[in-house]
């Protein structure tokens, strides 16, 4: 019984990174500003030797890191999220069969649209409580040190102190980047709302826990 709820709940994982990745492509394909995370990123490669890959990659690992600090559990829903998110976005990407996108408008509604998108995905592979990605995790975990806080208004407060981070760095910020900063905590709060989902009520199993459940065979 263990195996088979396992793995029905790694598809549910990779089901909302599906829907999460269709979102960030969204953002993507709005072509006015990059992500508060991107524009960090941008940031540091302009002051190290480091590429934009890397220094995406190095963030992803400082944050992971910070994660363990606040003592969030690692789960094979963060391995999950490492591995197929980005292959998701780039699969997006390079299925879209639509131009560039040049409207401003078209791109305000696109971002707006991409953070539905990536706030319901988000329900969907947490639900499945086998831990989250980096980010995902630095939220849970300061969101539950700041319990008394809509969890929307946290993710604001993260990604407004990234996207400083990455303005003081040299990082470019387009309206889309202001958009995904002060948009994705309000849209967040909204799905969260509608839908009646708390992501710091959830008990996460991690690597060790579910890889026991798993040797049981039962």
């Amino acid at each position: 019984m263990h195996f088979r709820k396992i793995i029905l709940q790694w598809g549910q994982i990779a089901f909302g990174l599906l829907i999460f990745a269709f979102g960030v492509h969204l953002t993507i394909f709005a072509n006015i500003g990059l992500s508060p995370w991107d524009c960090l990123a941008m940031g540091v490669s302009r002051h190290t030797p480091l590429n934009y890959g890397i220094s995406v990659t190095c963030i992803s690992v400082i944050v992971l890191v910070v994660d363990l600090l606040m003592k969030e559990r690692i789960g094979y829903g963060t391995i999950i999220d490492a591995l197929l998110t980005g292959n998701f976005t780039e699969m997006f990407n390079q299925l879209n069969p639509f131009p560039p996108n040049d409207s401003v408008w078209m791109g305000i509604l696109l971002i707006f649209a991409g953070l539905v998108f990536m706030a319901f995905g988000m329900y969907v592979y947490m639900s499945a409580e086998q831990c989250c990605g980096p980010r995902d995790s630095l939220l849970v975990g300061i969101g539950k040190r700041m319990s008394r806080c809509p969890i929307g208004i946290v993710e604001a407060l993260i990604l407004a102190a990234v996207l400083l981070a990455g303005w003081l760095l040299g990082g470019p910020v387009g309206i889309g980047t202001l958009l995904s900063t002060f948009g994705a905590g309000l849209v967040m709060q909204l799905v969260y709302s509608l839908i009646h989902f708390e992501p710091r009520h959830l008990r996460h199993r991690d690597v060790v826990e579910i890889s026991k459940l798993l040797m049981t065979g039962s």
